[in-house]
């Protein structure tokens, strides 16, 4: 009896999530990593909105008040690259990784460990990005649109360290975005065709979808500008050739689609807070949860539990009709 016991003690190991930063740092869980993210966004959403604090608090009257013109154009391309790649971006993506396996019934995301790398190069990206305040020359300073050739002739000797950045961020997308597709068309529920999904999914499979498109397009224009830097091409250049308009076809091929990127997330989630609230179901798309309820007391039940944490209802029957809500 004392041999068992011996073994069983030998055998013995703790179960549960790792202790401490290891927890965070190899993290193959969507509910951790969409938390991570979460957090992430959240900070960038704090330091983009001091460096709008900086912007505003220089605009307040006229002539010169706390920075120089150079540092105030500095602020003002920072927080727009922070506030749409740091801020609204990660945000979106944290909340897909925290919904979309739960509304399918999967698991996990579909490519856990990707899914954890997507999220630790955005932290990466950021921090060469922001450091480039501290560098010679300043921080880019041409617009979050960065224009050639303010971005490529008169930009600062940072850019380079700017283009890494948004290389990085752009990697991180696509990793994200498969990640997105793959789970939603090979992980959902069993009879979960795709017209039975909840709209919050349908619009990150879309998102998703434009991100694979445009990503490319972006890391193509800023390759461009690099190459226009530091080896002598003249993709911008007017005087050797180039053409400075080619980089606003190009860079609003990525820009146009990205607005919708932003908002579209959005969209998934307002069309499953109004219903629920308003006690209607979605003109026009009619997902799993509502065309199982019936009766306006199952309908109110099952998308109050939806917008609750955007998750399934239980399978349990109404008290008035006794139909599965």
């Amino acid at each position: 009896m004392s041999a068992v016991a011996d073994t069983h003690a030998q055998d013995d190991h703790h179960h549960g999530p790792a202790k401490g930063f290891s927890r965070w740092l190899l993290t193959t869980n969507h509910k951790d990593i969409g938390t991570m993210y979460l957090i992430f966004s959240f900070a960038m959403f704090l330091l983009g909105g001091t460096m709008a604090m900086v912007i505003r608090a220089e605009l307040f009257q006229p002539g010169l008040q706390i920075v120089e013109p150079e540092f105030f154009n500095q602020m003002t391309t920072m927080h727009g690259l922070i506030m749409v790649f740091g801020a609204v971006m990660p945000a979106f993506v944290g909340l897909a990784n925290w919904m979309i396996p739960l509304m399918v019934g999967a698991p996990d995301m579909a490519l856990p460990r990707m899914n954890n790398w997507s999220f630790w190069l955005l932290p990466c990206a950021f921090l060469i990005l922001v450091s480039t305040l501290f560098m010679e020359g300043g921080a880019p300073n041409f617009g979050w649109t960065f224009y050639a050739p303010l971005s490529t002739t008169y930009g600062p000797p940072s850019t380079t360290f700017f283009i890494f950045a948004v290389h990085i961020m752009g990697v991180s997308s696509i990793m994200g975005a498969i990640n997105v597709i793959a789970t939603i068309l090979n992980m959902r529920a069993p009879g979960m065709t795709l017209m039975k999904m909840p709209l919050f999914v349908w619009t990150w499979l879309i998102t998703a979808f434009l991100l694979i498109a445009v990503m490319p397009v972006l890391a193509g224009v800023v390759t461009m500008m690099l190459m226009d830097i530091n080896f002598g091409t003249s993709f911008f250049d007017a005087s050797g050739g180039g053409d400075p308009v080619l980089f606003q076809h190009v860079f609003w091929f990525f820009g146009h689609p990205e607005v919708y990127i932003m908002i579209l997330p959005a969209f998934g989630a307002v069309s499953h807070i109004i219903p629920a609230f308003s006690r209607k179901p979605l003109f026009g798309y009619a997902p799993w949860y509502m065309r199982w309820a019936p009766s306006p007391c199952c309908r109110l039940w099952s998308g109050l539990t939806i917008c609750s944490l955007l998750a399934f209802p239980s399978p349990v029957s109404c008290s008035s009709c006794m139909r599965p809500c």
